[in-house]
């Protein structure tokens, strides 16, 4: 029999197999959320150039300088994900929201005698992570995590009856073997959630006429949860009462189930800066720029593992594991340029992203070795994209409404991918001002894209997304009496 009690060993093992630190944590940290201001998602986060609420200490410090009223403003943001996943042609659908606060913030300008300064401080949360992926399909190749495991000499495999050692005639460890040869049923169910926020201290002044610049210090904290459960069954009866999985174990007949559950939590600290500058060409026409320098990311990860296998009269257990790591993570340079035009009644805003994705970079942790690794599948895999918002709104005349609405194009990080992986979004807001103080702001965004995930190995137990992201944005500002 498999003793339960040899298992203090192997989650090292199954860590390192099943989940190691890898480019997707890069990347999860590095790709931009879509906001928490509503006037500016409403716009297509078209807001570079516009710049004109407490959401300019992200997209462009540079537009506090052109503010001339004390300004609070706060709201809160629901998102939701639905996942149509596609497993050897079974569909799977699944949907995940969340609703939180998503923003405050005071803007305090300062009299100066000549130009403007003006300092904002406050809170964004940026990005939701939430996600849920369910897949089951029946694998008819001759492949699975199985036999991915067993390839490694993987004890969790042999611990759980799957797989058995094979010696030479001087009873010298040769390999471990199993008898499983594919043609299982897969299925899984992956959670994700949690959420990065910053905290915001920002600067603006004029530094010569009709030319304003501004800079952005952010203080980022975060979590992120990741749940993913995962079997594989012969449902099939493939192999049955007739076979024992480890010819030298009775309790390894008649296999039945295999499988491994692992969670992963985060906790995420870090510090990001950014600066911006506007110059107003007249009242109606705006020219802008932006830089934001690399994010630095500590990562505090508590990694549980465990797992199981049944057979027609037995089950093996894996006792949970638990690991804790450290890591660092940076992000790419972001560089943004771009313009608005004003013909009354109606306002025009566009802007394009470079950010090359290739420059994010495990700079702290974990071995030399692996982080030399993840850092050259970076430089292997990502390439640089050119992202672009367009957004208008629409001052409808003694109404007191803004109507608003946008496009945001954001190009799949990875090289090769085609069209479909890129993420498009449509937009649309509006906004009400109760009097010359209250302003209710009101957007909801739709986005679509594809994506895949692998179970093991590449292309041979692949899970196909179709993934629709619903974000609705409410913001509240209170501008001050002078």
């Amino acid at each position: 029999m498999k003793s339960i009690l040899t298992v203090v060993f192997l989650f090292l093992i199954l860590f390192n197999i099943q989940y190691s630190q890898n480019f997707n944590d890069a990347l999860r940290l590095s790709e931009p959320g879509i906001g928490s201001s509503a006037k500016a998602l409403g716009m297509g986060n078209a807001f570079t150039a516009v710049a004109n609420d407490f959401s300019a200490v992200l997209f462009n410090p540079a537009g506090l300088a052109l503010k001339r009223k004390m300004e609070f403003s706060t709201g809160l943001n629901y998102n939701s994900l639905a996942n149509d996943a596609l497993f050897f042609d079974n569909a799977t659908s699944t949907t995940e929201s969340s609703t939180k606060f998503g923003q405050f913030g005071l803007i305090l300008p300062f009299p100066t005698y000549r130009g403007s300064f003006v300092v904002a401080v406050g809170y964004n949360r940026t990005k939701d992570f939430t996600q849920n992926l369910k897949f089951d399909g029946f694998n008819p190749g001759n492949n699975s995590f199985i036999q991915h495991l067993t390839s490694f000499n993987d004890d969790v495999s042999f611990l759980l009856g799957t797989s058995y050692p094979l010696f030479d005639t001087d009873d010298n460890f040769i390999k471990d073997t199993t008898l499983i040869n594919g043609r299982l049923t897969q299925s899984g169910n992956i959670l994700q959630e949690g959420d990065l926020n910053k905290w915001s201290f920002a600067v603006a002044t004029e530094i010569a006429k009709n030319l304003f610049v501004g800079g952005t210090f952010n203080v980022v904290t975060g979590s992120y949860k990741r749940i993913k459960d995962y079997y594989e069954d012969d449902l099939d009866n493939i192999y049955g009462a007739s076979l024992l999985l480890d010819p030298q174990d009775e309790d390894t007949r008649d296999f039945q189930v295999f499988s491994t559950n692992d969670i992963i939590d985060w906790n995420i600290d870090g510090w990001e800066a950014k600066l911006g500058l506007i110059y107003s060409a007249n009242r109606n026409v705006k020219f802008a720029g932006t830089v934001k320098f690399p994010s630095k990311l500590k990562i505090e990860e508590t990694f549980f593992a465990d797992g199981f296998s049944e057979f027609a009269a037995v089950r093996f257990d894996l006792d949970e594991s638990e690991q804790k790591i450290k890591y660092d993570i940076e992000t790419p340079f972001e560089f943004t340029a771009a313009a608005s035009a004003k013909f009354r009644p109606v306002t025009l805003s566009g802007e394009v992203t470079f950010i090359d994705y290739s420059e994010m970079e495990f700079t702290a942790g974990l071995g030399p070795a692996e982080r030399n690794e993840n850092n050259r599948d970076i430089d292997l895999l990502f390439r640089n994209t050119i992202n672009y918002n367009v957004g208008a709104e629409v001052n409808l005349p003694y109404s007191g409404v803004k109507l608003r609405g946008g496009f945001m194009f954001r190009q799949s990080p990875f090289k090769d991918d085609p069209s479909d992986f890129d993420r498009k979004y449509f937009t649309a807001g509006i906004g009400f001002a109760a009097d010359r103080n209250f302003e209710l702001d009101v957007a909801y965004a739709h986005g679509w894209w594809e994506d895949f995930t692998d179970n093991y190995d590449a292309g041979v137990s692949r899970v196909g997304q179709e993934l629709k992201h619903d974000n609705l944005v409410l913001t509240l500002r209170y501008k001050f009496n002078n």
